[in-house]
């Protein structure tokens, strides 16, 4: 596939990069409260919240078996890649729970099981990613105190880094959600594509009010007078996305607008492999999807190091003391969970036991 970053044409992987933003629309938290922000500066048409699509490992089963069969055998060899709720425990301290999340706004999601809800019921002190999101204006502040992070400050605006063409789809993207270009035209592409790596019926649900996962749990703990931590900063995700480079998000950017309304089938297997805790399954699905089945090995790594597993040492570090108290609910984005560089296997390191819960 050949794309043009404003006169200049580059050969890349036809999904590579938007296999990385889809992660981190879903999984990083700074995407779901960057939408916060963009809906403050630009109503949002509210829209149709109702979701459409396909999953497509259900399509490959049928049509492509050994491909299937691959993506299968990936997924198993993840350590810890099944299950999204876990118990914490360790002699001495009251156990504590670890639920892997999803930020977004889906009823689907927002609906705890029996046992999660008893479980955030029950705990004393409630840990998720950043605490700054039960403020929005602090979050909104957040962001505004480093402009360099999210904003063009030398003149710079998006239409100069695209092609024309390019250009034109993104100011249709945008259209579609109810966000004029003008908006957004000095953002990095990265905030740009927070916007456009997600489907319009999430969108549509944030643009009324709707909390996403990680916002329900901790405005629901405020309201039960429980104690909410933090173990990030939005500055700190801020950051960390600012450090990949720029021409990696250019592409990412345009290659969502590329996938169009495929979008939906990727965003629907995402989901259902969420609600099944099939979490090691989530990166081979997105292999799938790209025609030759792989992704930009070099932009995955620096983009797995830096926004995945930079991350889980610190929140695993700072989980530590608040942990040794017992009696905690911790949420952070499910892809944080497996692996070997997982927060599960970091807890293990620490010396608490750490084990699914059906």
């Amino acid at each position: 596939m050949t794309i043009s970053i404003g006169h200049r044409s580059q050969h890349i992987a036809s999904l590579g990069n938007v296999l990385l933003w889809l992660i981190a629309a879903f999984h990083v938290l700074l995407a779901a409260t960057l939408l916060t922000v963009l809906f403050s500066v630009a109503p949002a048409a509210a829209g149709d919240d109702s979701c459409s699509g396909r999953n497509v490992l259900t399509d490959l089963k049928q049509n492509d078996p050994a491909r299937y069969a691959q993506a299968v055998k990936e997924a198993d060899a993840v350590p810890n890649g099944k299950g999204i709720f876990w118990k914490i425990e360790k002699a001495g301290v009251k156990p504590s729970w670890l639920l892997g999340s999803m930020h977004v706004t889906d009823p689907r999601v927002l609906t705890l099981p029996p046992r999660t809800q008893a479980a955030h019921d029950a705990a004393d002190t409630i840990v998720i990613e950043s605490d700054e999101i039960l403020d929005e204006k602090k979050a909104s502040a957040a962001l505004l105190m480093q402009p360099e992070l999210t904003m063009f400050t030398d003149g710079t605006t998006i239409e100069k880094l695209l092609s024309h063409d390019d250009y034109v789809r993104l100011e249709e993207g945008l259209k579609q959600r109810g966000i004029p270009l003008a908006a957004v035209a000095r953002m990095r592409p990265w905030m740009i594509s927070s916007v456009v790596a997600l489907p319009g019926c999430e969108m549509a649900r944030k643009a009324k009010g709707v909390q996403f996962l990680d916002q329900k749990i901790a405005t629901d703990a405020i309201a039960s007078g429980k104690q909410v931590k933090g173990l990030e900063t939005l500055s700190e995700q801020l950051q960390a996305m600012a450090e990949l480079p720029t021409e990696f998000h250019l592409k990412s950017l345009i290659e969502t607008l590329a996938l169009g309304s495929r979008m939906n089938d990727v965003v629907e297997t995402m989901t259902d492999l969420y609600l099944s805790g099939d979490i090691g399954m989530t990166i081979p699905m997105l292999k799938t999807v790209s025609p030759d089945g792989k992704d930009e090995e070099g932009d995955y790594a620096a983009f797995e190091q830096r926004i995945i597993l930079d991350r889980n040492k610190v929140m695993a570090e700072r989980a530590a003391p608040i942990l040794a108290n017992g009696n905690v609910f911790m949420a952070v984005g499910a892809l944080h969970l497996p692996g070997e560089g997982g927060v599960i296997e970091l807890l293990r390191k620490q010396g608490y036991t750490v084990t699914a819960v059906n």
